[in-house]
C-alpha cells in the first residue's frame, strides 16, 4: 500500500487531500502543518510519497524537502502550491523535489500524480515545465555545455533535449522514430551517467547547461 505524507499549515487542505489519498486505497501515515513537524514526521513514518506545502511556519517547504532527502533519498516529494509559476517552486526542484501540483488538482489527477512520482518518474505538465525552467533557470552561453552534458552521445543529448521541452516518453518516441521501451532505456541510462533522481532534474540540467535555451520550441 502507498505510504503518503500529507504537508500543509491548513488543515482543511490536509484533510481533504488526505480523505482523497485513502479512498484512492493509499495509507496517509500522517499530517503536518509545519516543514519542521513534516522532516521529524517523515523520519518516524518513511512515507513513499510526501505532498509538500511551500509556504509555511517554522520551515518552508524548500529547507524540509533538503533536509528530508537527505535522510530520506528513496523519498518522493510533490510540491503543492496556489500558483503556476512560483520561484519557490523552482527553488524546491533544485532541492530534489520530483514535480509540483497546483492546489486546485482534481482528485484523480491528485492520486494519478502521487502513483507517478512514486514510480520513480516526474510530475510537472508540459507547459508548466518550460514556462517554470524557461523563467528561472540560469542562461549559459549559447554553445557551452556543461562538462556532464558533453560527455553524452548525440542521440542521449536529443533525448535529453526533449525531455527539457516537456515531452512524454511517447512524444519523444514519435519524435526521434523510437520505441517507448528504448527511449525508457536511454532515460534511465541518461539518469545513471548524470547521476540524477528524475526527469524534472534532467529538465533543470538542460537549460543551466546550455543544452537548451528559453524560447525555444520544441
Amino acid at each position: 500500500m502507498m505510504r503518503v505524507l500529507v504537508v500543509d499549515d491548513q488543515e482543511l487542505v490536509r484533510t481533504g487531500f488526505s480523505l482523497i489519498l485513502e479512498r484512492a486505497g493509499m495509507s496517509v501515515v500522517g499530517e503536518a502543518g509545519d516543514g519542521l513537524a513534516a522532516v521529524e514526521l517523515a523520519l518516524d513514518t518513511t512515507p513513499d510519497v510526501v505532498l509538500m506545502d511551500i509556504r509555511m511556519p517554522r520551515l518552508d517547504g524548500i529547507e524540509a524537502t533538503k533536509r528530508l532527502l537527505a535522510q530520506l533519498p528513496d523519498a518522493r516529494v510533490l510540491v503543492l502550491t496556489t500558483f503556476d509559476l512560483d520561484e519557490y517552486v523552482y527553488a524546491a526542484v533544485q532541492a530534489g523535489a520530483s514535480g509540483f501540483l497546483l492546489k486546485d488538482v482534481s482528485p484523480d489527477d491528485l492520486v494519478h500524480a502521487v502513483h507517478v512520482v512514486a514510480r520513480g518518474e516526474a510530475m510537472l505538465a508540459p507547459t508548466l515545465t518550460r514556462r517554470l525552467l524557461e523563467r528561472f533557470a540560469s542562461q549559459p552561453l549559447p554553445g557551452v555545455l556543461a562538462p556532464e552534458v558533453s560527455s553524452l552521445t548525440e542521440r542521449e543529448l536529443a533525448v535529453l533535449g526533449l525531455v527539457a521541452r516537456g515531452l512524454s516518453n511517447a512524444d519523444i518516441a514519435s519524435n526521434l522514430f523510437l520505441s517507448e521501451a528504448t527511449v525508457k532505456t536511454y532515460m534511465s541510462r541518461l539518469l545513471a551517467k548524470l547521476g540524477l533522481r528524475d526527469r524534472v532534474q534532467l529538465a533543470v540540467l538542460a537549460y543551466e547547461s546550455g543544452l537548451v535555451q528559453a524560447g525555444e520550441s520544441s
